[in-house]
């Protein structure tokens, strides 16, 4: 072997270590392959607040109102007995079990469509449904909902209503404040 054959195969060796030196070093900065990371659901700003619910994060088996829920103000030839009905009321039955009832929109012969959100309650797994429901007097009793439950609730005052969730032969009660 010659002195610079000796030289060559030294610095082609360097070389090709500085390559993949620099290879990996590239690679440790590139972009991570996959998808991005998941950004929040929503900000914790625009969820309006709970009175008398814990606002921290949200716990296994609560509540939940799709996001995408809209209140659609009452007309104005709606009575005002019937138009305080109207919007978004959350609350604990026995205490325990978050529930919300969302009323979506109200006619002014007192039909209204709802969606009412539930958290883990008896053996009954957190859920959704829509439904419809009748204004009489100071009461509005909803249709079953889907998964058997029977709802009502009476206006106390303009902020809060008096709920009562049956399911099953199980009677939850509870108090619902206007958000």
């Amino acid at each position: 072997m010659r002195p610079t054959d000796s030289f060559d195969v030294e610095n082609s060796m360097r070389n090709m270590m500085l390559g993949f030196a620099a290879i990996a070093l590239v690679a440790c900065q590139s972009a991570p392959a996959g998808p991005p990371p998941a950004e929040p659901a929503s900000d914790p700003a625009t969820v309006p607040p709970q009175p008398g619910l814990v606002p921290a994060a949200v716990a296994p088996g609560s509540a939940i109102m799709d996001q995408s829920v809209t209140i659609t103000p009452p007309a104005p030839r709606v009575p005002k007995k019937y138009a305080a009905f109207s919007g978004v009321w959350a609350g604990r039955l026995q205490g325990t079990y978050d529930a919300e009832v969302a009323v979506q929109t109200i006619s002014a012969n007192g039909n209204v469509t709802v969606t009412v959100a539930w958290g883990k309650l008896g053996d009954n797994n957190p859920g959704e449904a829509a439904g419809t429901g009748r204004i009489s007097g100071t009461t509005l009793k909803l249709a079953r909902l889907p998964n058997g439950a029977d709802i009502s609730f009476t206006m106390l005052s303009e902020r809060t209503l008096a709920g009562t969730y049956t399911l099953a032969g199980q009677v939850y009660t509870g108090d619902f404040i206007k958000q």
